[in-house]
């Protein structure tokens, strides 16, 4: 039966720690899950939170913490001293050590380096956190079981018990030469059937895929979907084994890559949360809503140097929101699939033939949506001309509006520019402005005022 949290239990946990009846606490979350705790933690303050981190066991409450909100477990680490946090990292993988002392103060940090007994681990630590957070170097765990070629079976099977001591899970089983260079993996199923006076170099696979320590967080997620990686070895420029990335380390990034490029599409500058204070919240979406005013400052300039037309063809002016409209939502939608392409590195070919492609996209969603546009003109009495008029203009916006949110974000990924940019308000407002300037420049042409 599912461990259930429920105000009755954090009610009694919340009494059970007013009055220090520890040894009751201790009894009450026997072998509950580090996720159930780090729902606790969530529900209790943080005084409460703090004294139940320091009362169970590392080996739980490190899980624990790595599943808290990061401010959350920025405010725990606060109440934390240096060699109770030394303590939490012992129990972690390096890159889950990593993450927690990237949240610390540089001064903090050495003095928790400095408290952590295993110097191996303390070591990994420090080479981890020079490499970018979003790296495989940033994303890799040191800890892994790797082998010797010239190892046999026998002596194979021995210190893989004393390896996989440190290792939370074992993904693969790597083989590497007398210099440590990655060559190969060994099968468990080819271990166990082989015979105890094997040598491994008989036995292992030599084609294994891996990427390099400098290789991005999107490049090392593309592999492992390729191939439907469970795990996949890190190694340096000179094929040294470093580390291995886990399916749920590439998971958690592709996650809050996906976040972020959630909230930049949603006009978002910075990566926040709801429960953010005002400040923080403001000052992320400040900068796109004055993004927004300017364009549309621009777009009321652009009406006012034919407002001769609207004296002429005043009903031009009730036409105005459809056209914006339709050049926002076609950008976003073509700037949204060229972004999805992108990340997947789908986007490939001549960018001729995606030329072509788009415009005839645009000529038939245009064409459809124009004789919609006439047939409704001449129903409620604008008249032919006018009708026509409008829907020629729109078939314009539509085919430029698809063109902008194709190129745009295919120019700023190669600018090193991150092109989900394209998908939000950048995009929409300045395909609302070519709208405009579009519409009543044809209105003008063909309507002749």
């Amino acid at each position: 039966m599912a461990f259930e949290i429920t105000e009755e239990l954090i009610e009694q946990l919340e009494l059970l720690i007013e009055a220090g009846n520890d040894p009751q606490i201790l009894e009450l979350l026997h072998e509950v899950h580090h996720a159930d705790i780090a729902e606790i933690l969530d529900e209790l303050n943080t005084e409460e939170a703090t004294h139940l981190v320091k009362l169970l066991d590392s080996s739980t409450t490190s899980e624990a913490l790595m599943e808290l909100d990061e401010d959350l477990r920025e405010e725990l680490l606060s109440n934390l001293t240096p060699e109770e946090i030394a303590e939490e990292l012992d129990e972690l993988d390096s890159d889950d050590a990593v993450d927690f002392l990237s949240e610390l103060s540089d001064e903090i940090q050495q003095q928790v380096i400095d408290a952590i007994e295993d110097e191996d681990h303390a070591r990994h630590i420090i080479e981890m956190l020079r490499y970018d957070e979003n790296s495989a170097g940033g994303l890799m765990a040191r800890e892994l079981v790797r082998v010797r070629e010239t190892w046999t079976v026998a002596g194979c099977v021995r210190k893989m018990r004393a390896q996989a001591q440190n290792v939370t899970r074992v993904h693969s089983v790597y083989v590497v030469d007398r210099r440590e260079h990655l060559i190969g993996r060994l099968s468990l199923k080819d271990l166990l059937t082989a015979e105890a006076k094997s040598k491994i170099s008989d036995i292992y696979i030599p084609n294994v895929d891996a990427v390099n320590v400098h290789d991005t967080g999107e490049e090392v997620a593309r592999l492992m979907q390729k191939y439907d990686l469970e795990a996949v070895p890190v190694i340096n420029d000179m094929g040294v084994l470093l580390g291995r990335i886990t399916i749920d380390d590439i998971v958690d990034f592709i996650r809050d890559e996906a976040d972020k490029d959630y909230q930049m599409a949603a006009g978002i500058s910075e990566d926040v949360e709801a429960d953010d204070t005002v400040w923080e919240l403001t000052r992320a979406r400040l900068p796109w809503l004055v993004l927004g005013l300017v364009g549309s400052l621009a777009a009321v300039n652009i009406m006012q140097s034919f407002q001769g037309a609207l004296t002429v063809h005043p009903e031009l002016f009730f036409f105005t929101p459809l056209v914006a409209a339709v050049a926002g939502n076609v950008g976003v939608q073509s700037s949204a699939i060229i972004v999805q392409g992108l990340a997947n590195d789908n986007v490939t070919g001549s960018p001729w033939l995606r030329l072509i492609k788009e415009i005839s996209i645009g000529l038939i969603n245009g064409l459809a949506l124009g004789i919609l546009v006439i047939g409704f003109g001449v129903i409620v009495g604008f008249g032919w001309l006018l009708s026509c008029t409008v829907a020629v203009a729109m078939l314009s916006v539509i085919i430029v509006a698809a063109l902008v949110g194709t190129f745009v974000p295919i120019i700023l990924h190669m600018r090193g520019v991150d092109p989900a940019i394209a998908t939000g308000p950048f995009i929409t407002t300045s395909n609302d402005i070519f709208g405009i300037l579009i519409y009543f420049s044809l209105a003008k042409l063909i309507l002749g005022f």
